[in-house]
């Protein structure tokens, strides 16, 4: 079995428009650590991603999240350009050597969360977006198979979010800032578990 394409294109449907809707929250959460950039280039990068949704749904399931990693190295800039489509076009990859989704969904998506790693130079625990990736990840390896697994990775993602206040950042921008990004959510971290929560609500209304 593999995800039919009118449900793939629901999910990414959802995950863009929350970003896009969530680009405020985003900007006001990187100004007080970072650039102060992260909502408007994420906003923009899944814009692209919608303006060519069609397009993306109409190819094979590899090619489509290979083209998804694309754009979004593209067109959202800084470092979360590189660090999103790594994942994506990881996932990708991945597919491309037979791995099939819903079935291979953890050994898949520990594909891109190590591209993530790897391009970012970046481990758990230095206040990125692999602070909710990484817990997530671990997730989907012990509790596979469980009825509640959606809702578990739902709250996995808000719960490694709100981890990431009390850390210090030793990695991108906010390292700068040394002890004073004690205090905040990691910008990196609150998206990625949008991202999450946009495909777990999909999944939980449209199973």
């Amino acid at each position: 079995m593999s995800i039919q394409p009118e449900k793939f294109k629901t999910l990414v449907k959802a995950a863009a428009e929350q970003i896009i809707a969530s680009a405020p929250e985003l900007t006001a959460l990187d100004q007080a650590i970072g650039d102060g950039d992260h909502g408007t280039n994420m906003k923009r990068g899944f814009q692209a991603v919608l303006g060519k949704l069609e397009a993306i749904v109409a190819q094979p399931l590899d090619e489509a999240f290979k083209t998804i990693g694309k754009t979004l190295v593209l067109t959202v800039g800084g470092a979360s350009g590189p660090l999103y489509g790594s994942f994506f076009m990881a996932v990708g990859d991945a597919l491309s050597r037979d791995k099939r989704l819903p079935e291979d969904l953890a050994e898949v998506f520990g594909t891109g969360v190590g591209a993530v790693s790897t391009r970012g130079r970046s481990q758990p625990g230095e206040k990125t977006m692999l602070d909710v990736l990484v817990p997530v990840l671990q997730t989907l390896r012990a509790e596979a198979g469980r009825p509640d697994l959606v809702a578990r990775i739902r709250e996995t993602a808000s719960k490694a979010v709100a981890h990431t206040v009390p850390m210090q950042a030793t990695k991108g921008r906010a390292s700068f800032l040394g002890a004073r990004s004690v205090g905040h959510v990691d910008p990196g971290a609150r998206s990625s578990c949008l991202l999450l929560h946009a495909v777990c609500d999909t999944l939980e209304s449209r199973p």
